[in-house]
């Protein structure tokens, strides 16, 4: 048994009851543990919210992309590895499900040996795109503070007509003392100067 899979609580949405029953077949055989089975209706976000699974198998024969799309709005925030598997090979519902978060889109594809395979990788995709997420993430705020930063230099460089140097090493000796980021430092400074212009 694959350590990747085994006891992976896997949930499945499905649209078609047949090739539903033989994806669970390949899954149980994978040593997943199944947790439900169900259909993309209403119901869909509360039985991801009950269930948490670790992975999500989507199965249909058609319209792949908007069975991804369709999920992933019931996931909401809580991003999770999705597993398609269908007969749909058009271009658009590859892209749909890509752009989705589907980790793994596997067309015509249900054996137990290849399924066991495509679930490593799914996870495997899913793990690098929280990490590239996470780093976007971090690149931004980062973005975001040093905006945030700047701008509170300039204030003080105008109104104690400070260098750019001793403005910073201001805001950072506040930072010091107060236990502060200096993000949020230069963040109290924008709000100060923002009441005062009232």
């Amino acid at each position: 048994m694959n350590s990747v899979t085994a006891t992976l609580h896997t949930l499945i949405v499905s649209t078609d009851e047949a090739s539903g029953q033989l994806l669970r077949a390949c899954l149980l055989q994978a040593g997943c543990t199944i947790v439900a089975d169900v259909a993309p209706d209403r119901s869909l976000s509360a039985q991801l919210a009950q269930h948490q699974p670790e992975l999500i198998v989507l199965s249909t024969p058609g319209d792949a992309g908007q069975l991804a799309s369709t999920v992933a709005r019931a996931c909401g925030d809580a991003r999770r590895p999705m597993a398609l598997f269908t007969s749909d090979a058009r271009g658009g519902s590859i892209d749909a499900a890509l752009s989705a978060g589907v980790a793994a889109y596997v067309i015509d594809g249900v054996e137990p040996g290849r399924v066991r395979a495509v679930l490593g990788v799914a996870m495997a995709r899913f793990r690098q795109q929280g990490r590239l997420l996470d780093e976007l993430h971090g690149a931004r705020t980062k973005l975001a503070e040093r905006k945030v930063i700047d701008r509170a230099k300039g204030i003080l460089m105008a109104r104690h007509q400070l260098g750019e140097d001793e403005a910073y090493q201001k805001m950072r000796s506040m930072a010091m003392n107060k236990k502060l980021k200096l993000a949020e430092v230069a963040q109290r400074l924008l709000d100060v100067e923002e009441l005062l212009e009232r």
